[in-house]
């Protein structure tokens, strides 16, 4: 919270105090939702890696809105580590010392927080893993099923390749190695494409940054030749955003089929325009308000085993409950059955003036 904040947040606290205003409550829950609490402590925290659109716009309220239906006396206090490891080593220190009982963590590095999480265990707090498993005691999961996200991806490539779905060459832009949830992409894409095209280049995009996945494709582009990649395997949009940059730098034209994952705005509006093929659409509200419940329920000390039916090991620890959502594949020809109809984003939204004509093409706007 920033000094003009803190100096706000104050203020009102002293104003309520002196008029016993309704307003008070209102003020000590947008605290809550923005930065440190000010009270004693913190029954559920939700440590998040950044503050991109996705996190900011829709997990952290759906996991904030359902912890409050399910729990209306729970106090939360959600925070982004702005993607720095040593930020959310500090946000789960800060947690733990003012005796937050659940944790609902999104690693920013999930070999880098397990020191982190073992000191939430000894401490007492239960650490719930979100969106990617983290290392340590973990006590819950919830997430999407990677490998099968990496098969949609893989097979709607092999879809878009056509007739060089056998013999086509391809390059993979992978995830960052720091993110176990990449991995299990990179698998389920392999089962799909192995034996099927050939494979020219692979790269691990380090933190998951569009610049280089930029420089890697550039390099692609350079080793195999501009007339030589059939397709791309990207691992998610944000790459996809640098990989489609790095083919047009290089005037390839027409431009290769290019996956991608997460259903970002930028992503749905490149997919109607035609110049990235497909993207993973993973719902946020199913797997937020299993997050949210998990937490709650360990709060009141229950057990998760009526909640999570699936198990899941990491590289510490054995047999988490777990849930293990469905994604579904998205492309030109179902966003309006997809992302649309579930209210993600409306078709005014992706259909700005820039895209209207590839919209009506599309069948978005008719």
């Amino acid at each position: 919270m920033n000094v003009r904040l803190q100096g706000a947040a104050v203020l009102l606290v002293a104003l309520c105090v002196a008029t016993g205003s309704a307003a008070c409550g209102k003020a000590k829950e947008a605290e809550r939702a923005g930065g440190p609490a000010s009270g004693n402590g913190v029954d559920i925290g939700v440590l998040l890696p950044d503050s991109t659109a996705r996190f900011y716009n829709f997990d952290r309220p759906l996991i904030e809105k359902k912890i409050h239906e399910l729990c209306p006396s729970c106090s939360v206090e959600a925070v982004s580590a702005q993607h720095d490891v040593a930020t959310q080593q500090q946000q789960m220190d800060a947690m733990i010392t003012k005796r937050a009982k659940v944790l609902i963590l999104d690693a920013v590095d999930s070999k880098s927080l397990r020191s982190s999480v073992d000191s939430a265990r000894r401490a007492g707090t239960e650490v719930i893993a979100y969106d990617r498993l983290a290392e340590g005691p973990i006590s819950g999961f919830v997430s999407f099923d990677g490998e099968r996200v990496g098969r949609l991806q893989g097979e709607a490539l092999l879809k878009a390749l056509g007739a060089k779905a056998h013999g086509g060459q391809i390059v993979m832009m992978n995830g960052s190695s720091t993110d176990p949830n990449a991995a299990w992409f990179e698998k389920g894409a392999l089962a799909a494409l192995k034996s099927k095209v050939r494979i020219g280049k692979s790269y691990e995009t380090v933190g998951w940054r569009p610049a280089n996945a930029n420089i890697n494709m550039s390099g692609a582009i350079a080793a195999l030749g501009a007339d030589r990649i059939d397709g791309v395997y990207s691992a998610n949009d944000g790459l996809a955003s640098g990989i489609i940059s790095a083919l047009k730098a290089a005037k390839i034209e027409p431009l290769p089929p290019v996956t991608g994952q997460d259903a970002e705005l930028a992503a749905m509006q490149r997919i109607v325009k035609g110049e990235q093929y497909m993207s993973v659409y993973k719902p946020f509200k199913p797997e937020a308000y299993t997050a949210a419940t998990m937490a709650v329920a360990l709060v009141r000390g229950e057990r998760l085993d009526g909640i999570a039916k699936d198990r899941i090991n990491s590289a510490t620890t054995r047999d988490i409950p777990a849930v293990l959502l469905t994604p579904i594949s998205v492309t030109a020809g179902n966003i309006k059955n997809t992302v649309v109809k579930d209210g993600m984003y409306t078709i005014d939204q992706i259909c700005t003036p820039k895209f209207a004509s590839a919209c009506e093409k599309a069948g978005l706007t008719r």
